[in-house]
């Protein structure tokens, strides 16, 4: 099966980095899209990190979590 995606990252600085840009369009190739071609705020690209993410972010990590499973626990009691 073949699956069409597109690889893109998000404007942290480490992400924006010049080695991991060329890091990734080497691995990546013509899937990846550079940080520089990538609209900076567009709600449409990811709403999840414009309006819902900060949300269920400051919910689900109110009290430090032990454990991987735990904050995902967190996470899925959080957004139902």
């Amino acid at each position: 099966m073949r699956v069409n995606i597109v690889f893109q990252q998000d404007g942290a600085p480490a992400h924006r980095s010049k080695a991991a840009q060329e890091w990734c369009e080497m691995v990546f190739g013509e899937k990846f899209i550079r940080a520089d071609e990538w609209p900076p705020s567009s709600c449409d690209l990811t709403p999840l990190d414009y309006s819902i993410w900060s949300i269920l972010e400051s919910r689900a990590c109110a009290v430090p979590h032990k454990s991987v499973e735990s904050l995902i626990s967190a996470l899925q009691r959080e957004w139902e």
